[in-house]
């Protein structure tokens, strides 16, 4: 049996859950957890990690505007995801909540504005 060790990072709580793998790779017995979010979060890690990703994006005017993903991307794509990022230039204005990229790379994800800039 394979097993890993995780701190949750759903919360600022950091549980430290165990997770013991079947042959499959699959969780077969989680513990450590102190909340229904730590669970889902333990079996989301051990089978398919997601991320918020955060950066910033140019803007027009030279300066950058900070952004994230409007939901968790896969880890394997978060690469790929930086490199779109880097691609764009926002026009100004840009406000909170301004979708920068649509769908990126595919995800599902938009990038969104977090701040706005004139």
């Amino acid at each position: 049996m394979n097993t890993r060790e995780l701190t949750c990072i759903v919360c600022p709580r950091g549980c430290r859950i165990n997770v013991r793998l079947g042959d499959s790779g699959a969780p077969e017995e989680i513990t450590g957890y102190s909340c229904p979010r730590g669970l889902e979060y333990a079996k989301t890690e051990c089978t398919h990690p997601t991320r918020i990703v955060t950066s910033t994006v140019r803007t027009s005017g030279g300066g950058v505007v900070p952004v994230k993903t409007s939901a968790p991307v896969p880890k394997e794509d978060i690469t790929a995801v930086m490199t779109a990022i880097k691609s764009v230039t926002a026009p100004l204005p840009v406000h909170i909540g301004d979708v920068l990229i649509k769908n990126v790379c595919g995800t599902g994800a938009d990038i969104l504005a977090t701040d706005s800039r004139e």
